[in-house]
């Protein structure tokens, strides 16, 4: 049973650490604040998520447990909260989304 855990465990981390990898190219090539903001919510949320879940099913029913179970809700309710007050920051001054041209539009159909 523990060598289950522990595959688990690892599946989840791998994953996780491809999500944040996947967002962090996200946050170099997207061209603009919004959809940079969004792949770097998605790191947030998704690969920091799964990367502790992986770490709580190796910490077993320890303090540590229950450590990674508060870091997790802590990540779930601050980082749609901080992306979206990011978002609305950058409305309010002035910043507005890249739109895509007519013929990348039509590409796109």
């Amino acid at each position: 049973m523990d060598v289950i855990i522990h595959v688990i465990s690892g599946i989840l981390m791998i994953a996780g650490g491809i999500l944040m990898l996947i967002s962090a190219i996200g946050v170099l090539r997207f061209p603009d604040l919004f959809t940079r903001m969004h792949a770097a919510g998605i790191n947030d949320t998704l690969g920091a998520g799964l990367v502790l879940l992986g770490l709580l099913l190796v910490s077993g029913w320890t303090l540590a447990t229950v450590k990674l179970i508060m870091i997790i809700g802590l990540f779930y309710f601050t980082s749609p909260v901080s992306t979206h007050a990011l978002a609305q920051a950058a409305l309010s001054d002035g910043e507005q989304p890249e739109l895509p041209s007519q013929s990348e539009q039509s590409n796109l159909l």
